[in-house]
Order: structure tokens, then C-alpha cells, then sequence
């Protein structure tokens, strides 16, 4: 039975201050707050930096920091931080030390505290729920009109808009009330997701050979070729191409890097573009309780409705197995502490939890669409902790719109289609994530085309619906298509969606007939998906010799040949040489003096 909660709405500051004093400030700070974003955001326009690029002095203030260069580059804790030994101080800014007199070389930091104070502050804006006070009304269309700012957003660099959905975004997703998903939500989601759907687009193009950029313009810009991109930007300006300056903006993560070595620079780009991406799935892993604290609501009611089951209360107080000390009293699934007020604040979560996921798919063309896009296109590029974490999201998705007919075309062909290819292209970035793709397309094919559901995540047993009496052509709906924690439903009227997929990739009629015999008859999870490998195999087979910038996995590594390869045991080296003694030696070769050797060289 559903819970009622009268303040699930605007709350008055007056209410809000009796447990946080801080609250009435809120009215004077916010104009002064977004007035100081806007501010900041503005610098980084394409008019301004093409002006600030062409300065010797002025460039600086584009800059990353000494801060963040050393967070690109993987050293050992031995080398003593920005300031030891082998740190970045004084690479962007050659000749400068931060210590010094000179504010050059801090302006970078100035601007990155700036910036992301605003962004924790709104943030902060929004945990305390001050964001949906009727007083602070007046200024909402004010905050959306800088967040969606079209020449805010683009200009942006990869770390600023980090930062912005880590700091911002999610916090607004996990705190606004229900009743305010449309009036707080919709202005802002739709803008950012539309936008983050293009920036992804040409970040990640040169990188899969798609977009017409090289992989060389990844690379960032340094102070020796800042001033002729300056050029070239003011000139596209002036004839109103300023797309193709963003297309190359986002392929270097916007980057501007001072005179850093080219190495760390580089690092430094796809750093960024890595960390937008992570950023982005978790996310939405968070919002729609696949991590953090609303995945440990839905943790602890699958703990108490085992409890019911089995009809043991003491589950209820059962902590996990590598928790030592064991805790008084009910506990939550994490092995901490459950006290009466988290049980208040779990059955509000728990209202979120259904509500802003259907709101985030179904409720609104716009955030749905470019949510689901991105989201896809996430499973393409070459990092294995977002796709992996992408798989997650796509089964919650399935088990929440499979059903409806508008998204058969978006879940059937092009979803399908990019999972198909993920595996039968053999990637190597792909090696030990093959079954959550296979998974993927286990859970599409089963409930867009042979009436299955499953367990959420794609796990457990394909539950076959029977046909509709009325119209054998049909299949029954589930009786949980709108609880899709709970498995969520099915296309009632069978695609050829993924079946055309099956047969570009060279499989025939009767292959696809006999296929679909086997996995109504095999519906266990393992059968079903050792089916679509065998399946993908002979796919896989065709596709060998066609090159790609991305490399490809060797049959001693595939998923696909794990049956077919034969185990190979390699003698171990009769003197065992480890990590420790090669660097021992380095060490070694290194304090030594060379002219205490023989000499092997010429004089001249």
C-alpha cells in the first residue's frame, strides 16, 4: 500500500530552519551565487577565449592546474606530491613556481575553486530542499536559464561539466519531491541530457574513427599553438562556424594545458573524457537505485521480504558474512545499524525510486530519448568500467519500457545492433564483459520478440507468457509491467526488429526459427546464453580481417573460442624474477657512476 506523505511538495524556509539555521541565508546568497556562475561559465565562450588565447599572460587563466596535471600522471606516493620530486609544479606555467609572487600560475586553481564551490553550493541548495521553497520561486527561472544556457553548456569543458553533474545534477535528481519532477526537473534534465547526448558524440569520435577528426586532434592545445587556434576560432566566428570549432573543442576535452610535456597532456585529455563518461553512468545508476544509498533501500526490502518468506525475524538482524563485529538490533543489508527514523526515510525513498524512473523514461520525450541514446552510445566506447556499468542501466530500462510500442525501433534495432556487434567484433577492451553484453541481448530478445521476462538485471529463468486467446499473434501481458523492480513487462505484439539484425549478420530464416525453438524450450539464464554465443561464434568467424582502430581480441582471449582453444601450460623460468627485484636493480644501474666502467663510445 502506497504511503501518503503531505510534505512531498514545497516546504516553507520557515519549516526548513528549525533543523538547519543556515536556511534563511539562502534568499540573499542565491542572487549573488548564480550571478557569480554565470560570470565564471562566460569566460570560457569561444569570443573570449579566442581573445584570452592570443595573450602571453591572459592565456594562463584557461589553463589546468599544476593540480590536475598531477592527478593525470600515475606516480608512486614515494615522489612527494605536486611539490616533490618528479611532481608538476611550475609545468604549466614554465619558469613559475605557485610559491612565488607571480598570480599566473594560480589563477587556473583561483578559477577551478571558484567554479566548483557554485556547483556544490547549488548542490548543497538542493540536499536541504531549499531549491522547492515557494520563497525561493522567483529565482528558479533565473538558476535554469544559466544551468541550460546553450553557450554555457557548450563551452564548457569535460572537467566543468564533471563537476556540474557530480556536484549538481544528481543532487537535484535524488532530492527534488515527486509532486515537482515536471515543474524542477523537466527544464533542466531535458537541455543537459540533449547536450551531453552531442558532447559525448565528438568526444569519443576520433577515438572509434567516426566524425571525421584523426586521433590527433585528441591532442590538447599547448602554449606553443594556442595563439594560431585563437586565429583560427575568431575567423570561424566571424563566418558563423562556430560547430566546427565545438567538434574539435570536445575531441581534446577542451583542454588547454600550458607548456606541459605532450605526454602528461595527453593523459591529461583522455583523463577527462574517461571521467565524464564514469561520471555520467553513475549517475544514473544512482538515480534509478543500482548504487548508493537508494540500492541499499531496495537491499533492505528484499532482506525483510525474505525474512516474511522463510518466516524468520532473525534475517532481519543477520549482517554480512565478512562484517566482524556483529551490531545490536535490526540491521540494514550493509551490516549498519536500521533505526526507526531510516525506516521513515526509506518508505519516502522508496516512492522516488518507482516514480523517477518512470518519470526519466516515460514521462518526458525529450530527457527519455537523449537519456536512452547516450546510453547506448555509452556501450560503444572503449572503456570497460562504463560499459559494464551501462549494462546494468539498459536491463533497468528493458524492464521499464520494453513494453511500450514507441521505444520497439531505439530498444530492438539499434540497441540490438550495437550489442551484436560489441561481441561478434571481438574487442579487446571488451575481454571479461562479454556475458553482461550477451545478457543484454538475452534480455532484449526475450522480451521483445518471444514473450520472456526476467528477473530484474536480465537475471534467473526467461518466465514465458502464453498467447493471447483472442489473438494468438499476441502475447499476454505481464502481470508486473509497471513494477519493473519486479521484472517489469513485455512487447505484447513480437518485433522483427532483432531478427533483421540476425540476418544481416549472415544467419538465415530457418537458423533464426530453430534459435527461437531452443530458447523456449532452454529458458535457464546459462542455456540462453551459451545459445547466443554459440550463435555469435559463426558471426564472428565472417568478421575476422576487417580492421578497425580498436583492437581485437586474440582467440586465447575471447569469450566466443573459450570451448573451442586448447589449455596451454608454459614452463615457469627456472629463477623467478619479481617486480621488487627489477626495480631493485634499476635502482641499482642507476646510483652507479659510469665512469667507472669500461668506456664503449666514440670520443667525437
Amino acid at each position: 500500500m502506497a504511503q501518503n506523505f503531505p510534505d512531498e511538495g514545497p516546504v516553507s524556509i520557515i519549516d526548513l530552519a528549525i533543523n538547519d539555521p543556515f536556511v534563511p541565508l539562502w534568499p540573499r546568497l542565491l542572487p549573488t551565487l548564480l550571478q557569480v556562475l554565470d560570470v565564471t561559465l562566460r569566460v570560457w565562450h569561444p569570443e573570449f577565449q579566442a581573445t584570452l588565447l592570443r595573450n602571453n599572460i591572459q592565456r594562463y587563466a584557461l589553463a589546468i592546474s599544476d593540480d590536475e596535471a598531477y592527478l593525470a600522471t600515475k606516480q608512486e606516493s614515494s615522489v612527494g606530491g605536486v611539490f616533490g620530486k618528479g611532481g608538476t609544479a611550475g609545468s604549466i606555467v614554465s619558469g613559475t613556481d605557485r610559491r612565488d609572487i607571480n598570480l599566473t600560475p594560480k589563477w587556473s586553481g583561483w578559477f577551478n575553486e571558484l567554479r566548483n564551490n557554485c556547483f556544490q553550493l547549488l548542490g548543497l541548495l538542493c540536499s536541504s530542499r531549499v531549491i522547492y521553497a515557494p520563497e525561493l520561486s522567483s529565482l528558479f527561472p533565473r538558476l535554469v536559464s544559466i544551468l541550460t544556457s546553450q553557450e554555457h553548456l557548450r563551452s564548457m569543458e569535460h572537467r566543468h561539466f564533471n563537476q556540474c553533474l557530480k556536484q549538481f545534477i544528481e543532487m537535484l535528481m535524488l532530492s527534488c519531491p515527486v509532486t515537482l519532477y515536471q515543474s524542477h526537473l523537466t527544464p533542466i534534465l531535458g537541455p543537459i541530457f540533449e547536450h551531453l547526448q552531442f558532447r559525448f558524440q565528438y568526444s569519443w569520435g576520433p577515438i572509434l574513427g567516426t566524425g571525421g577528426l584523426s586521433v590527433n586532434s585528441t591532442n590538447p592545445l599547448f602554449s606553443g599553438n594556442c595563439a594560431e587556434a585563437a586565429n583560427q576560432l575568431a575567423n570561424q566566428l566571424a563566418s558563423g562556424g562556430a560547430e566546427s570549432w565545438l567538434i574539435s573543442y570536445y575531441a581534446r576535452g577542451g583542454l588547454f594545458v600550458g607548456d606541459l610535456d605532450s605526454v602528461t597532456g595527453e593523459a591529461m585529455v583522455e583523463k577527462t573524457r574517461v571521467e565524464l563518461t564514469r561520471t555520467f553512468s553513475d549517475m544514473i545508476q544512482t538515480v534509478l537505485a543500482l548504487k548508493g544509498g537508494w540500492a541499499l533501500v531496495l537491499a533492505n526490502k528484499a532482506k525483510e521480504e525474505q525474512a516474511v518468506r522463510k518466516n524468520d525475524p532473525t534475517k532481519l538482524f543477520s549482517v554480512p558474512k565478512s562484517q566482524v563485529n556483529a551490531t545490536s538490533g535490526p540491521t540494514n543489508a550493509d551490516g549498519t545499524k536500521r533505526t526507526l527514523l531510516q525506516v521513515h526515510l526509506d518508505a519516502r525513498k522508496m516512492l522516488r525510486i518507482d516514480k523517477l524512473c518512470h518519470f526519466l523514461l516515460l514521462e518526458n520525450e525529450q530527457i527519455a530519448g537523449y537519456l536512452v541514446l547516450t546510453l547506448i552510445q555509452c556501450l560503444q566506447y572503449p572503456d570497460a568500467y562504463t560499459c559494464r556499468r551501462c549494462t546494468r542501466i539498459v536491463h533497468r530500462v528493458l524492464e521499464t519500457v520494453a513494453w511500450a510500442d514507441r521505444y520497439t525501433e531505439i530498444l530492438g534495432y539499434r540497441l540490438f545492433s550495437v550489442a551484436v556487434k560489441a561481441i561478434i567484433t571481438e574487442l579487446k577492451w571488451m575481454v571479461g564483459i562479454e556475458w553482461d553484453m550477451i545478457n543484454i541481448i538475452r534480455d532484449i530478445y526475450g522480451r521483445l520478440v518471444l514473450g520472456q521476462y526476467f528477473l530484474p538485471g536480465g537475471q534467473g529463468l526467461g518466465l514465458q507468457q502464453n498467447r493471447d486467446p483472442s489473438n494468438p499473434m499476441h502475447f499476454e501481458q505481464t502481470k508486473v509491467v509497471n513494477k519493473p523492480l519486479q521484472g517489469g513487462g513485455i512487447l505484447q505484439t513480437p518485433s522483427d526488429f532483432p531478427r533483421r539484425i540476425l540476418m544481416e549478420i549472415g544467419m538465415s530464416q530457418g537458423d533464426i526459427v530453430t534459435l527461437e525453438q531452443n530458447l523456449v524450450e532452454k529458458r535457464s539464464a546459462k542455456e540462453q546464453k551459451e545459445t547466443f554465443r554459440d550463435l555469435l561464434r559463426v558471426a564472428a568467424e565472417k568478421t575476422k580481417g576487417q580492421n578497425g582502430l580498436l583492437e581485437r581480441a586474440g582467440e586465447e582471449e575471447s569469450l566466443l573460442h573459450q570451448y573451442t582453444r586448447k589449455p596451454e601450460v608454459t614452463a615457469l623460468p627456472e629463477k623467478l624474477v619479481t617486480y621488487t627485484m627489477v626495480k631493485k636493480k634499476e635502482e641499482k644501474n642507476a646510483g652507479s657512476d659510469p665512469s667507472d666502467g669500461p668506456w664503449h663510445g666514440n670520443l667525437f
